[in-house]
C-alpha cells in the first residue's frame, strides 16, 4: 500500500477556485490537514467556459489552455505545500482531477475530456501527479461519473442508517448509502450551474451569495414546470452530465417562452428547479433518514431550506457535521483515489458508473525513474 501523504487538487464545473487538500491516507483512514482555495484569473475562468458552452477553438487555443490550467494548479499545490512547509519528498502523490470541458457519455464514442497538463505539475512541484480518472471507466462501458460514491461509501457508511450524499457543484450528484444495500449514485441534474450563469450574465457577478439575488424574486410555476419537462431527467440511472448540456443556451430556448420575465424571477425559479430535481431523487429512492451536503451549493442558504421543505422527515445537513468539509470533499476524493491507483486498488463502482467491471482508475505521472519500483 503506498499510504503518506497525498494531495488533491479538484476545479469543477462552477469554476469558482482550485480546491486543494492535504491528508494522510491508507487503507483504513483519511486523515485531511489542511486545506486551501486557490482563485483563477478571470481570463482564464471565462475562456474555460466558452468552451464548455460549444465556443469553436483551435487545437492551438485548447492546447494553450490545457497548458495554463496545469501551471494554475502546479501554483495551486505550491502555495498550499508552502504553508505547510512541506517539501516534495514528503509527499507520496498528488490526486488531480483537471477541468472538465466536456463530457458526453452516451452515443456513439463516448468521450469526457478533463485539461490541466499534468506534467507542468510534476515538473513545478517535483512530486508524482495521479490523474485522467475517468476514462478508464469509459472503456469499460460506464459513464466515467460520479466517482465520488466509492469515497463516499468509505468515509460515511452507517451500519444502520439510511443516508444519502449530495454534492451540489455545478452538476449535483446523489450518493445513496443504504444499509444492506449496494452502494448507487448517479448525476440528478444541474446544482450551481444555472444560478451561477444566470447572475454572471444579468449583474456580472460569478454567483449569487446567500441567495440574495434570488430572495428578491418569485418563483414562476409555469417555468419551473417546463424545466422540469426535460427528457433528460428522466433518464434513470446510470446517468451523468455536464455544462454541455445544461447551460445558457438550454436555459434560453426555455425563456422564450416566457418573454418580459423578470430576472431575479428566473434565479428564484432557477433555486427552485435545482431543489426540485434532487427532491425527487431522493423520493425515487425511498428517501433517507440524514442529507448529508457537500459543494459549493450547501452554502446557499435558500437552496437548503428549500430541500428541508421538500423533505420533512429528513435530517439535511451539511457533511461538515459529520467531521468532513463540505467545501473539501471533492479535493479529498481525488486524494483518495490517487492512493487507489497507486496501491493497485479499483476506485470505481460498476452499480454507480454503468462499467462492465470495477477497474484500477487513472494514469501515472512520475516525478522520477524510482517511484515506479
Amino acid at each position: 500500500m503506498k499510504s503518506g501523504r497525498y494531495i488533491g487538487v479538484m476545479s469543477d464545473t462552477s469554476l469558482d477556485g482550485v480546491d486543494v487538500v492535504l491528508a494522510v491516507i491508507d487503507e483504513n483512514m483519511v486523515a485531511q490537514q489542511a486545506s486551501y482555495c486557490h482563485p483563477i484569473p478571470q481570463n482564464l475562468r471565462c475562456d474555460v467556459l466558452a468552451i464548455c458552452q460549444g465556443q469553436a477553438l483551435t487545437l492551438s487555443q485548447l492546447g494553450q489552455l490545457d497548458t495554463q490550467l496545469g501551471l494554475l494548479f502546479a501554483e495551486a499545490v505550491l502555495t498550499l505545500m508552502k504553508r505547510e512547509t512541506l517539501e516534495a519528498s514528503d509527499i507520496v502523490a498528488i490526486g488531480c482531477h483537471g477541468q472538465t470541458v466536456w463530457h458526453e457519455p452516451l452515443g456513439a464514442a463516448p468521450n469526457t475530456l478533463q485539461i490541466g497538463d499534468n506534467n507542468q505539475i510534476v515538473a513545478a512541484t517535483g512530486v508524482s501527479v495521479v490523474g485522467d480518472f475517468r476514462r478508464r471507466d469509459m472503456a469499460l462501458g460506464g459513464q466515467g461519473a460520479p466517482l465520488v460514491p466509492a469515497f463516499h461509501q468509505a468515509l460515511l457508511m452507517d451500519a444502520v442508517e439510511r443516508r444519502m450524499v449530495l454534492n451540489i457543484g455545478g452538476i449535483a450528484n446523489l450518493s445513496l448509502l443504504i444499509p444492506g444495500q449496494p452502494v448507487r449514485g448517479f448525476d440528478t441534474g444541474p446544482g450551481n450551474m444555472l444560478l451561477d450563469a444566470w447572475i454572471w450574465r444579468n449583474l456580472g457577478k460569478p454567483y449569487d451569495k446567500d441567495a440574495q439575488w434570488a430572495r428578491t424574486g418569485t418563483r414562476i410555476p409555469a417555468l419551473l414546470e417546463r424545466l422540469l419537462s426535460d427528457p433528460w431527467l428522466a433518464l434513470p440511472p446510470p446517468k451523468s452530465t455536464g455544462r454541455e448540456y445544461f447551460n445558457l443556451g438550454w436555459l434560453e430556448q426555455h425563456l422564450r417562452q416566457f418573454p418580459g420575465v423578470a430576472a431575479q424571477d428566473v434565479q428564484a425559479t432557477l433555486t427552485e428547479f435545482t431543489a426540485v430535481t434532487i427532491v425527487h431523487q431522493v423520493q425515487l429512492n425511498d428517501g433517507c433518514d440524514r442529507l448529508l451536503v457537500c459543494g459549493g451549493g450547501g452554502k446557499n442558504p435558500l437552496l437548503m431550506a428549500r430541500l428541508a421543505a421538500h423533505l420533512p422527515g429528513t435530517e439535511v445537513s451539511s457533511t461538515d457535521t459529520v467531521g468532513i468539509s463540505g467545501d473539501d470533499m471533492e479535493a479529498l476524493a481525488f486524494a483518495w483515489l490517487a492512493f487507489r491507483t497507486l496501491s493497485g486498488l479499483p476506485g470505481n463502482l460498476p452499480a454507480v458508473t454503468g462499467a462492465r467491471e470495477k477497474s484500477v482508475l487513472g494514469a501515472i505521472y512520475p516525478a522520477t525513474p524510482l517511484f515506479l519500483r
